[in-house]
């Protein structure tokens, strides 16, 4: 049995366009971090962790968990911002299978450029729910993805599926 690759090169741009370790300064997710709690993609927040939409998603309901300091190693984390870090995501899942009722939900953290972070230097949590038919000929042959909401919605949809 031969294994087929599909690639996705529209993705290697955005990839690409971000620092390969940003300083904490120019940093996306601090500058998330920093920013007012009604900013449109912040779903929820606290001390040590908050969750934003990913603003590039591969479905519908695709957010990220991140802990608020600038840590790119998630066993530089203290065990406060861990566990507030894990917290969250189990928060993450919950709101996602409440509001999209996936078959399935991916959670999964990438190290480091080599690993497929988009912004290295800062750790985060990708929670996307997932379908038995969400993957279709227009990622492969189109190399466009098709998300049938904007994120407006999806951040409506989120914030009102939030566990209290």
């Amino acid at each position: 049995m031969t294994l087929e690759r599909l690639w996705a090169g529209w993705r290697t741009g955005y990839i690409e366009s971000v620092t390969t370790t940003p300083p904490s300064d120019d940093c996306l997710f601090c500058e998330l971090a920093r920013a007012e709690r009604d900013v449109a993609l912040l779903i929820v927040g606290n001390r040590h962790a908050y969750a934003v939409l990913n603003a590039y998603p591969y479905t519908s309901g695709h957010l990220m968990v991140v802990p608020v300091r600038h840590e790119a190693e998630l066993d530089g984390l203290d065990p406060d911002e861990a566990t507030a870090l894990m917290a969250m995501t189990q928060q993450a899942t919950a709101a996602v299978r409440s509001a999209y009722r996936p078959e399935g939900i991916n959670v999964g953290i990438n190290m480091g450029r080599a690993a497929g972070a988009g912004v290295p230097g800062h750790l985060h949590v990708h929670v996307l729910p997932r379908w038995s038919s969400d993957t279709n000929f227009m990622t492969s042959v189109a190399e466009a993805r098709v998300l049938p909401e904007p994120l407006s919605k999806t951040c409506d949809r989120l914030r009102a599926a939030w566990p209290t």
